[in-house]
């Protein structure tokens, strides 16, 4: 245990400070949001000692090992185990040994009282503050296996959508990699050996040949150079998404981009609206269910603009009227979210947005597949074509000269 000295808000005015001992911030901010406070800032006493180092080979815990997880979590205990019985059930057939491990934790703080969200707060890297929030609403109204049932349904969706995309851009990427790569080794080693056989012609050579020629020796000369150029813009662009100012500009790319960025859009913003639909609906507030949404999002630009939803909220102002002016969102959302508001029927309107936008992705998907993958052909294939007939066009010449 840590301690740790906090400075929270509660209510409009008032301003809270204390201590707290937890395993880490994570619980900490679990503990003020459940007294009703807004947590400023979190500041460790005596050096946090997170469990989660405890485990150094722990890491993110894929969609579909938290779908499976979830799902057996929820039939076990519908079929009448008790917590503890279920969760030494999970952990002895869990095939993830992340998720093993950290079960073994888990179910050793359960044993000695600790709520079951509070130790699953402990391990940040393989469960989100989504289902720290969902298992928590679940224990506070004691229907903790119709949340987890609900857990495993969003689960199974967003390892859906992941599928899509991987399944989207696999195969151009392929074709990508495998273009360059014979593009790269024709112009660096293949037609530099037959540079020589065209001088042997003693005639001057069409343009397009020695263009060909050209590009091809600056290749075989400074082929390490455009390596070490290539890892050096890779290793930038890496190092710049490790910051949030660095990936809020890629991301922001991204999302600018014609068809690519309206389908990552669509997609983010189906998953952020049925997670806070699903939040809401389990009783979590709504200020609390958008903080955990931005902070539990993939992309930095609409992370950002939830956050300064949740600050206006914060402030007084309803969840239409903070996303109003939201450049970010489109009308369609804005409209659905008023509607919701008024009719007390916040979380369909959500649902019914995350469905809108998902079958708007899904039908971006096929578009992008069935433009793509043969623009990618053409364009390789009109790379190659040029290589050949440069290749081919002074042997040509040459015939006609003997003729």
């Amino acid at each position: 245990m840590s301690k740790f000295a906090y400075k929270a808000k509660k209510g409009a005015k008032d301003i809270i400070e204390g201590r707290m001992e937890a395993d880490n911030e994570r619980i900490v901010v679990s503990r003020l949001s459940q007294m009703g406070m807004y947590p400023l800032r979190i500041d460790a006493e005596n050096g946090p000692v997170s469990v989660a180092g405890r485990f150094p080979f722990s890491g993110r815990v894929g969609t579909k090992d938290m779908a499976v997880f979830t799902h057996q979590f929820s039939d076990l205990l519908g079929s009448g185990l008790t917590l503890m019985s279920a969760l030494g059930v999970l952990r002895d057939q869990m095939e993830n040994k992340v998720l093993k491990a950290v079960l073994g934790d888990v179910e050793e703080k359960v044993r000695d009282g600790v709520p079951l969200s509070e130790a699953f707060a402990a391990h940040p890297k393989v469960f989100s503050g989504f289902f720290v929030s969902m298992v928590n609403s679940g224990e506070v109204g004691g229907v903790l296996e119709n949340v987890l049932k609900r857990l495993s349904v969003h689960y199974e969706k967003e390892d859906d959508i992941k599928s899509k995309i991987q399944s989207a851009m696999a195969y151009p990427c392929l074709v990508l990699a495998v273009g360059i790569g014979t593009v790269f080794v024709l112009l660096s080693f293949v037609i530099p050996k037959l540079t020589d056989i065209f001088d042997e012609f003693g005639q001057a050579l069409p343009f397009p040949t020695r263009l060909m020629i050209g590009i091809s020796d600056y290749f075989a000369r400074f082929w390490w150079l455009i390596l070490c150029i290539s890892a050096a813009v890779i290793i930038m662009i890496a190092r710049a998404a490790s910051s949030r100012q660095g990936k809020y500009r890629i991301d922001l790319f991204i999302l600018s981009t014609p068809l690519f960025g309206g389908f990552i859009k669509k997609t983010e913003l189906s998953r952020m609206t049925k997670s806070l639909a699903v939040l809401l609906d389990n009783g979590v507030p709504i200020l609390r269910s958008i903080e955990v949404v931005s902070a539990t999002s993939a992309n930095e630009v609409l992370r950002c603009e939830f956050e300064v939803i949740g600050s206006k909220i914060r402030d007084g102002a309803s969840f239409s009227a903070a996303i109003k002016d939201n450049a970010q969102f489109p009308a369609f959302i804005k409209n659905m979210i008023s509607v919701g508001e008024e009719s007390g029927n916040l979380e369909g309107a959500l649902n019914r947005i995350g469905d809108s936008y998902e079958h708007d992705a899904d039908r971006a998907v096929k578009i992008m597949t069935s433009l793509i993958e043969p623009l990618m052909i053409l364009a390789m294939g009109a790379v190659v074509a040029f290589i050949v007939v440069a290749m081919l066009l002074p042997i040509f010449q040459l015939n006609l000269m003997v003729k």
